[in-house]
């Protein structure tokens, strides 16, 4: 019987590593490369018609005239993940420093839940008050305030050129922002958290005080925490679609300053993908998402390469 259970176990043991093998590789390698194939054969029209680089750099978006360029909204794309991006990643580390190790045990619980709850909150939620709160709060005091203050100063003063109207590239970048903080503040916590405690102590024990300990003992240790967090917070960013556009405007234009309205990739899509009639407008706009797929792969990768490059300089100093 004893011989029978065991053949029994391995051939258990043999299909759930067969069937969590097939999954894992179509998941991780099979679909990608299958949307890939199709995006770039759904856009193919728009790469005979205006080539690579040509749609890249144009910057021209006529549906009349079926003339399509993808700048302005790549550049629209960047530019608010990068803002959102730029305003998320010091609050996050903020949170989470607070709730691993400053904020009272009993409290705890509370601030985590509460951070949690509001990654579950529908992006469009964050889109409608964005549109409806806080892009007039923008328009009426904050931009107006930002303008006297800097519009005088050399260089700075250009990115607050334009009259005020909410609906541009500061609000649609600080409400995508907030959109991303519980994401990243929850898995940048967890990075923290996960930090030994013997670390922690003999950092002490050297006469360190808790924010040097916080400073030269957890965040590197935490590093590479810290940057799959903000990786898969900026992914996040680079499709959202609901929380900007309401308060982007869908623009086709470059913005030169941060009151100027804009498009993304994903705005884009959404907004003109029903009015899409024409073969090379649709092509087009399956280009847009051709090379927004792209552009995620290669946040990717830069993310693994940096996160490795920590990890194999840990390993030479620790030998772990």
């Amino acid at each position: 019987m004893d011989g029978i259970n065991r053949r029994k176990d391995k051939v258990i043991d043999k299909l759930v590593f067969l069937s969590l093998g097939f999954f894992a590789f179509f998941l991780g390698l099979l679909y990608p490369l299958f949307v890939g194939v199709s995006l770039l054969k759904e856009s193919w029209l728009a790469i005979q018609k205006f080539g690579v680089i040509g749609f890249i750099t144009g910057t021209v978006w006529d549906p009349v005239q079926e003339i399509f360029g993808g700048l302005p909204a790549i550049v629209g794309t960047l530019i608010t993940t990068f803002l959102a991006s730029l305003i998320a990643i010091p609050v996050c580390i903020g949170i989470a420093i607070f709730i691993a190790e400053l904020c009272p045990k009993p409290l705890k619980p509370v601030f985590t839940t509460a951070i949690e709850l509001l990654g579950a909150i529908p992006s469009i939620i964050y889109g409608m008050w964005g549109f409806f709160i806080i892009a007039p709060l923008m328009a009426d005091y904050v931009e107006p305030f930002l303008q006297e203050t800097f519009i005088d100063v050399p260089v700075i003063g250009k990115l607050f050129d334009g009259a005020p109207t909410g609906i541009d590239v500061l609000t649609s970048s600080f409400v995508l922002s907030i959109m991303i903080i519980p994401f990243m503040a929850s898995i940048v916590k967890d990075a923290f958290e996960m930090t030994p405690q013997l670390l922690k102590e003999a950092g002490y024990g050297m006469g360190a005080t808790k924010w040097e300990v916080i400073k030269d003992v957890i965040i590197p240790y935490a590093f590479p925490g810290i940057v799959g967090g903000a990786v898969l917070s900026v992914g996040r960013a680079l499709g959202e679609t609901m929380a900007v556009a309401f308060l982007t405007g869908n623009v086709h234009q470059i913005p030169k300053s941060l009151f100027d309205q804009l498009t993304t990739i994903t705005v884009a899509i959404a907004n003109e993908f029903t009015e899409a009639h024409q073969d090379i407008y649709l092509s087009s706009l399956y280009y847009l998402a051709l090379i927004l797929f792209i552009m995620s792969f290669l946040l990717l990768i830069l993310s693994k390469f940096l996160i490795f490059k920590r990890l194999e300089k840990r390993w030479k100093v620790t030998g772990i």
